[in-house]
């Protein structure tokens, strides 16, 4: 049983849950995800020289402590939406089955990236030759340069400006930085492709991503502004967000410091 990406999206809680659900139903031992996030993206590396990891660590290792029921509880006395709305049924597919039902049951989750090198423009090249995968017919997305990711997922451009609005960090640097370190572009190449599209805003989905919030625009920059407040990243000047540092210029600092001695 495989669960790819391009499921949807629709949170991480959703897709590590889901699958599982589906293996106790069906009686599946194994389960297939993609690449390992935490290594292949920047995070712990506990599970460096492991295939696999237990669903008891979930809450630790990507939740930070929190969970479904503690999110719509929030969400309720925000008044996001009501006590019955989270009463309903499809809430369930995104809790994952109890650790020791999994564990009893031996369901086990295997990353493909364990068993083959994950390089994504590898993949990439891969599915175009022999699946018929189809590129972007905009050319890019949005916030980035490349072709092929998100094609199918109208929502992921904001999980990206989000991580922008906090730590500064947006999807073009996050996509140069892996390319960087594979050999596919060269370090000024990438800080050139930064500058361009890094603090590009995801307008495409735009309307249609406030509609499925239930919020306005307004509500969607409070939101935004909340988080850059909140943030080292960011500073405001004559009314407008700045970075208080960027990667050119620390690029420009570190080479000054070499040139110097």
């Amino acid at each position: 049983m495989t669960c790819w990406e391009t499921l949807g999206n629709p949170s991480l809680t959703g897709k590590k849950a889901w699958a599982y659900h589906i293996a106790q139903k069906f009686n599946i031992k194994l389960i297939f995800y993609g690449e390992n996030g935490e290594l292949e993206y920047g995070g712990s590396s506990k599970y460096k020289n492991r295939p696999c990891e237990g669903p008891e660590e979930w809450q630790r290792e990507y939740y930070k402590g929190s969970s479904v029921d503690e999110l719509a509880k929030h969400g309720v006395e925000r008044g996001l939406f009501s006590k019955d709305d989270i009463k309903h049924h499809t809430l369930q597919w995104y809790k994952a089955p109890d650790p020791e039902l999994i564990l009893k049951s031996k369901n086990e989750m295997h990353w493909y990236s364990y068993y083959d090198k994950w390089t994504p423009q590898e993949n990439f090249y891969y599915t175009v030759k022999h699946t018929g995968f189809n590129l972007n017919d905009e050319g890019r997305t949005e916030c980035t340069y490349t072709k092929y990711a998100s094609l199918d997922d109208k929502a992921d451009g904001y999980h990206f400006y989000l991580a922008y609005m906090k730590f500064g960090l947006g999807r073009c640097s996050r996509d140069a930085m892996q390319d960087i370190r594979r050999n596919h572009i060269t370090r000024d190449e990438g800080i050139a492709l930064v500058k361009r599209y890094d603090d590009e805003f995801p307008k495409k989905h735009f309307h249609w991503f406030l509609e499925y919030l239930g919020i306005t625009e307004e509500a969607f920059w409070e939101v935004m502004n909340h988080y850059r407040s909140h943030s080292n990243a960011w500073k405001m000047v004559n009314g407008t967000w700045k970075l208080k540092h960027t990667v050119w210029e620390v690029v420009w600092m570190i080479n000054l410091e070499v040139f110097n001695g």
